[in-house]
C-alpha cells in the first residue's frame, strides 16, 4: 500500500481506533505531502503572546472591513485575499473563533485563513461582539455571524467572490455559530436582498451542539435555559442541510464527543453529509496551530480536500496529497 493511501486509510479509519502512538507513527508520513505553514511560525515567533500588538501583527496582511454597526459598536471582519490574480470568480471561506462568545480571538484562525488563501480562496477570520468587549451572549453573536454571510453575499463584487461559493467553519462557540447559519428552518433565517445566510459548507472544530445543559457557562451565555434548549444544534437538525466536516477529540471536556456523535447520527438518519473525524486522547483545542502543528496539518489537509470534493474549493495541480473523503 502506497503512503498517500496509507494516510487516506489514517484519516477515515485510524484516528479514534488505535492508540495514540500508532497515531504519531502514521502520521508522521504526512510530512512528505503537506503544504509548508512555515511562514505562521515566524510570525508567531516575533510577536507577544497576548494582547492588541499581537493581533495586529498577525493580522497585518488582511483587510479589515466593519460589516455592520451595532448600538454597542463596530463589528470587524478580517480579510485575506489570494496573492495571485484570478480571472473567474473565488471561493470564500469564513471562520469564527471559539470559545463561549466571551472574549475576542481574531487571530485564532488566521493560519487556515493563510492556508485557503494560498489555494485562491477569500478567507475571512471573523469577529463578532463578546460579553467581555460588548456585554452581549450567544444570540447577539449568532445574529453578526448572518449579517456577516449576507455582507458577504451583497459586496460579492468587491472580493471578486462567488456568493454561491461560501464555506462557514469555527471552534467551539464559533462552529455553533457556523450552524446558526444554516440549521433552523429557512423561514427563520434571515434575507437581503434576494441572498440568503445559508452557507454551501461548514467545517466544524470541537463544535458546541447542545447548549442544553443547565448551569454551565455554555447555556448561561442564552437569555434563559428555554433558549438554550431550543436553539441547540442537537434540536434543530433537518434534512437538506449543508454538507459538514467535523473534527472533535474524545477528550474533548468542553462537549462530550458522545454528543457530537449522536449530533452525527441525527444528521445521517435525516439524509444529510456529515463527516465526523475523532481524534483519540485530544482535548477541546487540539487542532490549533499554536497547540499541536500535527494536528493543525492534518486537519486542514483534510477540509481543503472536502472542499475540492464538494466543489468549493479548486482543485490544486497535484492533488495526490489530498485526503479522499469517500
Amino acid at each position: 500500500m502506497s503512503d498517500n493511501a496509507k494516510i487516506q486509510r489514517f484519516i477515515l479509519k485510524t484516528i479514534g481506533q488505535v492508540p495514540h502512538s500508532d497515531n504519531k507513527q502514521i502520521a508522521r508520513r504526512v510530512d512528505s505531502t503537506r503544504r509548508s505553514f512555515s511562514p505562521m511560525s515566524r510570525i508567531l515567533q516575533k510577536v507577544a503572546p497576548i494582547g492588541e500588538a499581537r493581533d495586529r501583527e498577525i493580522l497585518k496582511d488582511a483587510s479589515t472591513y466593519v460589516y455592520q454597526t451595532r448600538a454597542e459598536g463596530e463589528v470587524q471582519a478580517h480579510v485575506f485575499l489570494p496573492e495571485k490574480p484570478t480571472e473567474g470568480l473565488r471561493p470564500a471561506v469564513v471562520f469564527f473563533h471559539g470559545g463561549l462568545w466571551d472574549t475576542p480571538m481574531p487571530t485564532q484562525f488566521v493560519p487556515q485563513c493563510l492556508h485557503f488563501a494560498s489555494r485562491g480562496a477569500v478567507a475571512v477570520a471573523a469577529e463578532t461582539r463578546t460579553l467581555s468587549k460588548h456585554g452581549t451572549g450567544a444570540l447577539d453573536a449568532v445574529a453578526d455571524a448572518r449579517d456577516l454571510i449576507l455582507w458577504l453575499r451583497e459586496n460579492a463584487e468587491m472580493f471578486q467572490l462567488d456568493p454561491n461559493r461560501i464555506t462557514v467553519g469555527g471552534a467551539a462557540g464559533g462552529a455553533y455559530l457556523a450552524l446558526m447559519t444554516a440549521l433552523p428552518p429557512e423561514k427563520d433565517l434571515p434575507t437581503q436582498n434576494g441572498y440568503t445566510c445559508s452557507p454551501q459548507a461548514l467545517i466544524l472544530f470541537s463544535a458546541l451542539v447542545n447548549t442544553s445543559m443547565k448551569g454551565t457557562p455554555v447555556s448561561e451565555r442564552f437569555p434563559d435555559l428555554k433558549a438554550a434548549k431550543k436553539l441547540s444544534a442537537l434540536a434543530l437538525v433537518r434534512s437538506k442541510l449543508p454538507p459538514m466536516l467535523m473534527f472533535h477529540g474524545k477528550a474533548d471536556r468542553i462537549m462530550p464527543f458522545a454528543d457530537v456523535a449522536s449530533f452525527r447520527r441525527k444528521m445521517a438518519w435525516r439524509r444529510n453529509k456529515v463527516h465526523l473525524v475523532d481524534f483519540e486522547k485530544a482535548d477541546h483545542s487540539f487542532f490549533n496551530f499554536n497547540v499541536s502543528h500535527q494536528f493543525f496539518e492534518m486537519t486542514v489537509v483534510a477540509a481543503d480536500r472536502f472542499l475540492v470534493e464538494q466543489g468549493l474549493l479548486d482543485a490544486p495541480a497535484k492533488d495526490d496529497s489530498l485526503i479522499d473523503l469517500d
